[in-house]
């Protein structure tokens, strides 16, 4: 998790394009949330800056005041949940908490990341990633993956690890072998992936390395 962004930076988010995501702010302004993962800059000109899936997410949820009497105090679960921004479950996390409230994150920031593709693909296409994707592989496989319905690992529970390799866009995947592996891999397929399978050589582990696909 990352800080929350700050009142101004909050109102840049609020006043962003509703379709396109497209944000107008100060230049400084526009760096802090590029640096908290909630903006990026077009590598086109003009160089105009654009919500990230994450950006979406927090654009998307209920900022409803709470009600009178009810305000979060410093220090409170509550304040606590504010200051937290979202993030795709790459397997592992110990302290997930599942529900509606996070399918409506996940769902929000999926519809965002499909809008970010189809606004930065050159042909406009939603089928494929785009350039955001291809920089933050982790982030966005497990998005994916997490989108779809698939499971993430937990501290008790079987489910996919999304995990960075040294190979240049790609990425691992790890689930049980058999069905829950091919779920994994048809998932990420269906987002525009392209994967294999393979055995580690000293483990003897299947796993799954995937890649953004390019056409």
């Amino acid at each position: 998790m990352t800080r929350a962004p700050s009142a101004a930076q909050r109102r840049v988010i609020d006043a962003a394009d509703p379709v396109s995501g497209r944000l107008r702010g100060t230049r400084a302004q526009l760096a802090a949330l590029v640096s908290r993962g909630l903006a990026f800059r077009h590598p086109r000109p003009p160089h105009d800056h654009f919500l990230t899936p994450a950006g979406h997410r927090l654009r998307a949820e209920d900022t409803a005041a709470p009600a009178e009497g009810t305000a979060a105090r410093p220090g409170t679960a509550a304040s606590a949940e504010e200051d937290r921004v979202f993030a795709a479950r790459v397997g592992g996390e110990e302290d997930a908490v599942d529900g509606p409230a996070r399918a409506r994150e996940v769902h929000s920031a999926w519809q965002g990341l499909l809008e970010l593709r189809r606004m930065t693909n050159r042909d406009g296409a939603t089928d494929r990633p785009c350039d955001w994707e291809r920089t933050h592989l982790v982030r966005a496989a497990a998005l994916a993956l997490e989108a779809s319905g698939q499971p993430p690992e937990g501290p008790a529970t079987a489910g996919y690890r999304v995990r960075a390799t040294p190979q240049p866009e790609a990425v691992a995947v790890y689930a049980p072998a058999g069905e829950p592996l091919r779920a994994c891999a048809a998932a990420l397929e269906r987002a525009g992936w392209q994967t294999g399978e393979y055995t580690e050589p000293r483990t003897r582990t299947r796993h799954l390395l995937a890649s953004p696909r390019r056409v």
